[in-house]
């Protein structure tokens, strides 16, 4: 007589994530995913969480000891803002990533409960499966778009493959005399930084603290690394990169004041293409801007088309939405404000509040 068929069931737990066999298996499990994002990965998530003073957390769904679900999450608390779970913190993606078994259902109920076990009386999803709009959630469609395209065969042809009249800002690049370094080095990270800086409080923007861009270069390793564009030896441009299933994506940079005189974005953007294809990379994702933004055209003057992004959002009855969108007519006065600060005390005030920006 045949044994009873007993199906599989599955679970939702929290991960362990002073556990380094359990903090592999997640790792494991989205580099295999063909949807799997850098922010997905713990060396974002619990890296950006331990540089800033938050929180991580790990929801997983199993089926038979085998992982069919995975949400990564950040808590993010601010004195300004208040406190907020994220999938995943500092980051344009991470949301929820699952198998054909999984049961999203269950997740979206584990996640709501913690947030409340957690007092966050807010969540937000960046990308992945999604709840249906109702009962504390809701979709946020468009406000956001991403940019990625794939990489040219070799470096005459990426720059033809570049729009005309952005090609020619390149082309200018080229004839003035700017150098390029690739690195991780200490040099490497303090050039990024001061430019980083600079051009944060140019944008009237709180800068994140050296300490979270420090923790992702580190544990990404080789799968992340800065490339400074120099003018007479100091640095004008520079951006860190994360590289993931034939992608890069540059994630953090900017430019000084005289980056633009100087094209030096321009030629940052056009070496770290090609760099990226001499590494062994297939795509090159700009990432998410603000749709009708200034960064959202510049990425589309290089030839990008933008793919609209779909974030949902849980707000706990009885209380008040999150408010930290830069533009929101409540934040464009301190925006103002914060472009005329003295470069050196926005650089002391910024990592304070932009840790809890998230």
């Amino acid at each position: 007589m045949n044994a009873p068929f007993v199906p599989a069931v599955t679970q939702v737990r929290m991960v362990d994530l002073g556990d380094a066999n359990e903090v592999a298996r997640l790792e494991g499990f989205v580099l295999r995913h063909p949807l799997g994002t850098p922010f997905h990965r713990p060396a974002w998530f619990v890296s950006v969480a331990r540089a800033t003073g938050n929180e991580a957390y790990a929801l997983v769904q199993e089926r038979a000891s085998e992982i069919v679900a995975l949400l990564p999450l950040d808590v993010i608390h601010s004195a300004v803002f208040g406190r907020l779970l994220a999938s995943t913190g500092f980051a344009v993606g991470g949301g929820l990533l699952t198998t054909g078994e999984a049961e999203p259902e269950a997740i979206f109920a584990a996640v709501e409960e913690l947030a409340r076990r957690l007092s966050c009386p807010s969540i937000e999803l960046r990308g992945g499966v999604l709840p249906h709009q109702g009962e504390g959630w809701a979709l946020k469609t468009e406000s956001h778009a991403n940019f990625a395209r794939p990489l040219a065969a070799d470096d005459e042809a990426q720059l033809v493959d570049i729009p005309r009249k952005q090609r020619a800002e390149v082309r200018r690049s080229l004839g003035i005399d700017l150098t390029i370094d690739i690195g991780t080095s200490e040099a490497d990270r303090a050039a990024h930084y001061a430019v980083f800086c600079e051009s944060y409080r140019n944008l009237g923007t709180p800068v994140f603290p050296r300490a979270l861009l420090d923790a992702v270069v580190d544990d990404f390793g080789a799968d992340a690394d800065i490339l400074t564009v120099r003018h007479e030896g100091r640095p004008v441009a520079s951006v860190i990169s994360v590289y993931h299933q034939g992608a890069v994506m540059p994630y953090w940079g900017g430019g000084t004041w005289d980056a633009r005189r100087l094209r030096a974005n321009d030629r940052m953007y056009y070496e770290l293409m090609l760099h990226a294809r001499r590494r062994g990379c297939t795509t090159f994702d700009f990432g998410r801007s603000k749709s009708m933004s200034g960064a959202y055209h510049f990425k589309r003057n290089w030839g990008f088309e933008p793919e609209p992004l779909t974030y949902a959002t849980w707000t706990q009855p009885g209380t008040a939405a999150r408010e930290a969108d830069p533009t929101s007519s409540k934040l464009s006065l301190q925006i103002k404000v914060w472009q005329r600060l003295p470069l050196g005390l926005a650089n002391r005030l910024g990592p304070l509040i932009a840790r809890g920006i998230g």
